[in-house]
């Protein structure tokens, strides 16, 4: 596997950290990362996404959702006890996971829900007023115009 070096891309640049940040850790996953839960990204909107993880077995106090620095972050932990269980065949993992999402600037959590073993993340971008596109209004400059003559004052 080649390793890059992004350092000439950090002393070369300036206000671009965010990218050089995302390249450095898409770089570095490895391949072998856990897909354990497995979810999916929908978008919902042109603003609006819907992160759906597969959590069968866990219950809603099992499951936890924060978001921190901009990195969404989700944890789930079985709390009933699993040593009074004796299975005879066991193809359902319930074992603690940690799944990470980092989310761009103005992505924020509009809500989550837990049905039918799916939990469901809502996401929404709310880009401040200050940082939309506007339009300027273009107005005629007051005073004189160049190029035309008074024909009272040239005769």
């Amino acid at each position: 596997m080649r390793s890059f070096d992004l350092t000439p891309l950090y002393r070369a640049t300036v206000g671009f950290d965010q990218i050089a940040d995302l390249m450095d850790r898409a770089l570095a996953a490895d391949v072998g990362q856990s897909t354990y839960p497995p979810y999916n990204i929908e978008k919902t909107e042109d603003d609006a996404w819907r992160i759906s993880i597969a959590v069968a077995g866990f219950s809603d106090t099992d499951l936890g959702i924060e978001v921190n620095d901009r990195a969404l972050i989700v944890k789930g932990r079985k709390n009933d006890d699993e040593a009074s269980r004796k299975y005879l065949h066991r193809g359902i993992a319930t074992r603690a996971f940690e799944r990470r999402f980092h989310l761009a600037d103005h992505v924020r959590v509009t809500g989550a829900s837990h049905l039918d073993g799916m939990l469901h993340i809502d996401l929404t971008r709310e880009v401040p007023e200050a940082l939309k596109p506007r339009r300027i209004a273009i107005h005629k400059a007051a005073g004189r115009q160049a190029d035309v003559v008074d024909a009272k004052a040239v005769n």
